[in-house]
């Protein structure tokens, strides 16, 4: 299994029972975009966290390891 730091998405977030249904929040390493994961029963989905003006909320890649 691959460690953290080689992971491209890393969970930073997590809510919810995990059996019917549960939110993360995942930051992928490479560009730092946020993104809203919801898995619930047969289905899951995953869309960008925004901000206020509607622009994709992105983590700085130098607060990766703060992160996890």
């Amino acid at each position: 299994m691959a460690s953290d730091k080689n992971k491209r998405f890393v969970k930073v977030y997590e809510e919810g029972s995990g059996m019917l249904s549960s939110f993360a929040i995942i930051i992928d390493r490479l560009t730092g975009v946020n993104y809203l994961m919801h898995f619930g029963g047969e289905h899951e989905s995953m869309t960008p966290l925004l901000d206020q003006s509607g622009r994709p909320i992105v983590t700085p890649l130098y607060d990766m390891d703060t992160k996890r």
